[in-house]
């Protein structure tokens, strides 16, 4: 049986990132909704209460009965769960003089406590609430302590609770924490790792379909192609993938996917389906219209060559963990709507399989390469559904697809070309994320593509601009570019890149790209802006 720690999430921002780290520590978790606690598994070995947005004393509050798994095993409060667990068993949470935000140092910390072994006095953590607990209920121990919080951290029989957050890379040691609540104080066997999830996976696939017939749409992403070599690697030709071009893809994207599906040993149906999705497109500017025909039509077509398939039972799909837990309906309102959830039209008349559904997206990177699939592939930014159409303002054209092509296709050259040394805490957020670069006399070299979450170009092709080029004018459109840094997606900050690469990449994109006279560089971060434009 696997060990898992649950993750009880009261709405934080930060509740993903917990289990990540979890997940880093090669244990099993799950996240689920503060009033979904599994009462009955014998599998749970330890429990986290995550942060939240509200506060203990808001009439709205999340709450939970602690007598479900208090006493019964290891507990851990991070910030509101720490409050929590104060305001429930006795102590006083109060309303701080000031919000306590950003990093601050343990200047008290007990050693000695096996929730702080290994930690150095000083330690730097990060704060981020705006009530503060002013007293600790009976019984309990203060076991570390800030400048402003004197109740940082405290701890009674088998119930740990921190103010500050040890998911968060501005938390130092907070990986140190967490191993010694998960593996140290909660007995964690270290046993979850891409090796075992692809045996047990394969093994587990192999009897779930047996001698069935099985499709899948591919879109070129990580997901999808690791769903895809993790189905062939159990069930062999069986398997048939689609994989649909709108037209909408980047530059030469199509053929390359194609070819490395190829590589792969992979049975692809490759489809050009672009002269329909442009005639459905043609005249049509708004945003949500576009996502709107774009999904009708890609169902269109694919049901058409899936229905060639006529003994096929299942449709895989690459859902991962973050697309369900968004989904959830947490704080009574659902996150987020995604493509992968919610069942399957029900003219497919077929059952659903989602290999992928527990991973994160570090974890799945971490499984393509166990199967062995290319770098390029595994380490490839997320990538909208719709493509390029919603990375264009205005209406869709070939002509207008070609120009966002070919800009994009130098910014992301680019992005792969422009390596650069990081060490100390930029080295570790890069390492920690995945991606694979051999550290020399304290320093790594990456390229700027592989520090970024998601980078692309946008076209603004309701606006021109005027410009000169040689002796004469031009009335020509700017290209917007975007690159963001992100652990999870739902929050996002813009990339700082550096001003040569901007300029090298800014000259070549309006000197080669005919249509483009003007490149500006995207400064806005999510919240309050989003990744896409549109």
């Amino acid at each position: 049986m696997t060990q898992k720690i649950i993750i009880l999430d009261f709405g934080s921002q930060t509740t993903q990132l917990i289990g990540r780290r979890v997940r880093e520590l090669d244990t099993f978790c799950e996240i689920m909704p503060y009033n979904k606690f599994p009462k009955d598994d014998p599998s749970v070995i330890g429990v986290i209460l995550s942060g939240s947005p509200y506060s203990v004393h808001d009439p709205e509050a999340f709450k939970v009965d602690l007598l479900q798994f208090v006493g019964r095993v290891p507990v851990l409060g991070i910030c509101y769960g720490a409050q929590f667990i104060s305001h429930t068993l006795g102590g006083k949470v109060e309303k701080a003089d000031s919000r306590e935000y950003g990093r601050a140092n343990l200047e008290t910390v007990d050693t000695t406590n096996p929730l702080f072994k290994g930690f150095e006095q000083h330690s730097q953590v990060w704060m981020s609430h705006g009530d503060t607990i002013t007293s600790i209920p009976e019984g309990f121990e203060v076991i570390g302590s800030t400048k402003d919080v004197k109740n940082a951290a405290f701890w009674r029989d088998g119930v740990w609770a921190v103010q500050f957050h040890p998911e968060v890379f501005h938390t130092l040691q907070g990986t140190q924490l967490l191993k010694n609540f998960v593996v140290d104080i909660c007995g964690s066997k270290q046993e979850w790792s891409a090796a075992s999830f692809v045996d047990s996976t394969v093994a587990e696939l192999k009897a779930q379909l047996g001698d069935d017939r099985v499709i899948l749409g591919l879109s070129g992403g990580v997901d999808s192609s690791v769903a895809a070599v993790l189905l062939n690697k159990a069930i062999g030709n069986r398997l048939t993938c689609i994989f649909v071009d709108h037209g909408m893809l980047r530059k030469n994207e199509f053929q390359q996917v194609m070819e490395d599906y190829k590589v792969l040993g992979l049975n692809v149906i490759g489809v050009d389906a672009s002269a329909k999705f442009f005639a459905d497109l043609a005249g049509v500017t708004d945003p949500e219209q576009k996502r709107k025909i774009i999904g009708r039509d890609f169902v269109e077509v694919f049901n058409a060559e899936a229905k060639k398939i006529t003994d096929a039972k299942w449709l895989a799909q690459g859902t991962i963990y973050p697309d369900r837990i968004e989904s959830l309906n947490i704080t009574g309102k659902v996150i987020k709507s995604h493509h992968n959830v919610g069942g399957l039209p029900k003219e497919m008349h077929l059952q659903l399989c989602e290999p992928l559904q527990w991973l994160f997206k570090d974890e799945v990177r971490r499984v393509g390469r166990q199967l062995g699939m290319p770098e390029h592939l595994i380490t490839r930014h997320p990538f909208p559904g719709p493509g390029l159409a919603v990375r264009i303002l205005g209406d869709i054209t070939p002509e207008k697809v070609r120009i966002l092509q070919d800009a994009d296709d130098i910014y992301i050259r680019g992005l792969r070309d422009y390596k650069v040394k990081l060490s100390g805490e930029e080295a570790r957020k890069v390492l920690a994320a995945g991606i694979p670069a051999d550290m020399k006399d304290g320093e790594i070299e990456v390229s700027l593509y592989d520090q970024i979450w998601q980078a692309g170009a946008i076209l603004l092709s309701t606006v021109r601009s005027v410009g000169v080029m040689g002796d004469e004018r031009t009335y020509e459109h700017p290209v917007a570019l975007r690159a963001v840094t992100s652990t999870d997606a739902m929050t996002a900050d813009w990339a700082h890149l550096p001003y040569d690469f901007m300029a090298k990449v800014s000259n070549e994109i309006i000197n080669k790209v005919r249509g483009v006279n003007r490149v500006c560089y995207d400064i806005s971060s999510k919240p309050p802006a989003t990744i896409e434009w549109e």
